[in-house]
């Protein structure tokens, strides 16, 4: 029987990496750069961001992703359709990356996905254990790096930033080459710092399902436990936003990392509450959830052509009131997109894709 909880969530998290992940379109490693005097609403939206956003979605699909290799594995009782389908989707991970948008989550999954798996007969104690292992391993490493490296502020209405602006975006060649520079950092990346906390968030995952959080959702006493650390530690990660050097600042990503563990918990039990796996329970959201790599790559090609092609000065203009109106829009855009395609089509053009090649390489 189809769980129509994990596609309602799917759909929530798909959608929500859209204000995520906008302001990279810009320019990628300064990510949103305010004014030298930013507007009242910029404070305020941030601070959305760090409770609501920052990292909750991202932890969403991780650890949807865990549960879903755990079911995968449950149907088959193989890892071989699991490791062909990782496999592939390193491949699609590094054509996003490198050809359209270095801030790609494929690849990382696919890294993230072939460690996840050596642990799918572990324990539920094990799973916990190896998960918080990693994420404290993630944090210090994240940590040791933010303290050797602090961050440079740099402001939109600066000689700095235009110069930057005026050779990122002085041709596609430019913004490729760029793009490629810093793929090539992000791929780096991933064994040293963000494939721990990944993996820990997918064997999460898999401890959620097999305590049946995505059928039931959580317990009165954790629930109570989960709200009570998504404040604590959110209330840390807005205290040490102010820092940009320092141990403060080092610790941030730390805090954050589960402040958003903690939040994503949050989100997945009120999804449940609401879908109660009923197929006709927002239906256009479990569509959404249905349809959400094809969805995924779809927002990047919309962002580029809206950042790159069409509205280049977007950039040098826009606050974070208006990325937060052109992201909503989007999301406009894409439920349009999921209603029409679903009266015809049960699948997305790349899942299907990737379900064919996956099983190619099993069957060859």
């Amino acid at each position: 029987m189809r769980n129509y909880n994990l596609d309602f969530i799917r759909g929530i998290a798909v959608l929500g990496l859209v204000f995520m992940n906008i302001y990279t379109f810009g320019v990628f490693e300064l990510g949103y750069t305010p004014l030298t005097t930013p507007p009242s609403s910029d404070s305020l939206i941030q601070t959305l961001n760090l409770i609501f956003i920052e990292g909750r979605f991202r932890s969403i699909f991780s650890i949807l992703f865990g549960a879903g290799l755990y079911i995968q594995w449950q149907r088959y009782n193989l890892v071989l359709p699991l490791k062909s389908r990782l496999y592939w989707l390193l491949v699609f991970g590094l054509l996003h990356g490198f050809l359209l948008w270095a801030g790609d989550i494929l690849f990382l999954y696919g890294v993230s996905g072939l460690l996840a798996i050596r642990y799918l007969s572990s324990t539920n104690e094990q799973l916990l254990k190896h998960a918080y292992g990693f994420i404290l391993l993630s944090g210090l490493a994240t940590a040791l790096v933010m303290y050797s490296v602090p961050e440079t502020l740099i402001y939109r209405d600066s000689p700095e930033f235009n110069a930057l602006y005026s050779q990122y975006f002085q041709s596609y060649g430019d913004h490729l080459l760029s793009n490629i520079t810093m793929n090539a950092l992000m791929v780096f990346m991933v064994p040293i710092l963000t494939m721990w906390v990944t993996t820990a968030l997918m064997l999460l995952g898999i401890y959620l399902y097999k305590q049946q959080v995505f059928a039931s959702g959580l317990s009165a006493k954790q629930l109570i436990l989960v709200i009570s650390s998504a404040l604590l530690f959110t209330s840390l990660r807005l205290t040490t936003e102010q820092y940009s050097s320092g141990v403060f600042y080092a610790l941030q990503e730390l805090i954050n990392s589960v402040a958003a563990l903690c939040m994503a918990v949050i989100y997945i039990h009120i999804a449940v509450k609401l879908c109660s796996n009923n197929a006709n329970t927002g239906k256009l959201i479990q569509q959404v959830g249905r349809l959400a790599f094809s969805l995924y790559i779809s927002q990047t090609l919309m962002q580029l052509v809206l950042f790159k092609v069409f509205f280049k000065q977007w950039t040098l203009s826009f606050n974070r009131i208006d990325y937060c109106l052109v992201a909503t829009l989007l999301i406009v855009i894409q439920l349009i997109i999921t209603a029409i395609y679903s009266r015809y089509f049960q699948q997305g053009p790349l899942e299907y894709i990737w379900r064919k090649l996956t099983y190619a390489k099993i069957t060859a």
